[in-house]
């Protein structure tokens, strides 16, 4: 794989509101991830690999992001991501250091122009894989609602060196760090919020059967199954009891970087959409799900 980004993968998300951690259940029982750490007001769980924090839950008044997981490959990595964002007058909250919390580690922090938090580690904590079949193994990618999608695409693409992969249409954008086809996209909205976070199940039978499991809980799809054109990645998406937008994938597109063009995916043929053609149009309350709570921002949040 060409190495055109210091920032080599996505570890996961840290989603806040009030009195979240009460739907941990949902993601522990039902979703099929594993409690890694708890305290006071914060859970985080882990996926099958051996990454400690995939998704956490944090107690706050305001519903939004916590903060969104990056990796680099080592400590020199980072320091020279740090040093280039510095010269390209990125907003840095912190800069390399140790980190204190249970996963320890190295790294810093930074504002996208939507004022979330991007947090960059290495040399963390790495658990002992799980191999438990049905299971998520990873967040595969993180779709984010911006009013600004021109200049947050600028933002992961001359500031941290993201490659477009795809578009689908004028109203988003598929954006990637390593081969896989998007670990970040963008989608065109009002405000900015969580459009929806996937997970990754390791194979098409693991896929389907985490669906069987949610159905045999109670928990139909609010759409889906289907197979994405950009992508080419199945999914099956459900609301969780915060009203956050969590989805199951797997097979997303390994991108060949010698050979690979951006396409303009259409909005408006339904084959686009959904290659398989079993899903249907999202609905009217699938659409305003993934909308999401208009999200202040990190800095912001205690002026709210």
């Amino acid at each position: 794989m060409t190495n055109f980004s210091q920032v080599d993968g996505l570890r996961g998300i840290v989603m806040r509101g009030p009195s979240i951690i009460e739907s941990a259940s949902f993601y522990e029982k039902l979703w099929g991830l594993e409690l890694s750490h708890s305290e006071d007001g914060t859970v985080f769980f882990r996926s099958t690999n051996s990454e400690p924090i995939t998704y956490g839950l944090v107690n706050h008044p305001i519903f939004g992001i916590e903060y969104i997981h990056f990796s680099t490959k080592d400590r020199s990595s980072m320091d020279i991501l740090f040093t280039q964002l510095v010269a390209k007058n990125c907003t840095i909250i912190s800069k390399p250091a140790e980190f204190n919390d249970f996963a320890g580690g190295y790294g810093f922090e930074i504002l996208d122009p939507d004022m979330r938090r991007l947090r960059f580690r290495t040399d963390s904590l790495k658990l002992p894989e799980k191999k438990k079949w049905g299971h998520p193994h990873k967040v595969s990618h993180i779709v984010l609602n911006t009013p600004d999608m021109d200049g947050l695409q600028k933002f992961f693409t001359s500031i941290l060196d993201f490659r477009v992969s795809d578009y689908s249409g004028d109203q988003m954008v598929f954006l990637r760090c390593n081969n896989d086809h998007h670990s970040i996209a963008l989608v065109k909205s009002h405000y900015p919020s969580i459009n929806h976070v996937a997970f990754e199940l390791s194979t098409i039978d693991e896929f389907m059967h985490s669906i069987g499991r949610m159905k045999q809980a109670g928990h139909n799809p609010s759409w889906g199954p289907g197979r994405h054109g950009p992508g080419d990645n199945p999914f099956a998406y459900f609301v969780s009891p915060p009203g956050f937008v969590v989805e199951f994938t797997t097979e997303l597109q390994k991108i060949n970087e010698k050979t690979h063009q951006p396409k303009i995916w259409s909005r408006t043929d339904p084959a686009s959409m959904d290659l398989w053609m079993t899903a249907g149009p999202p609905t009217t309350s699938q659409r305003t799900a993934m909308q999401g709570r208009p999200d202040p921002g990190f800095l912001n949040l205690t002026n709210v």
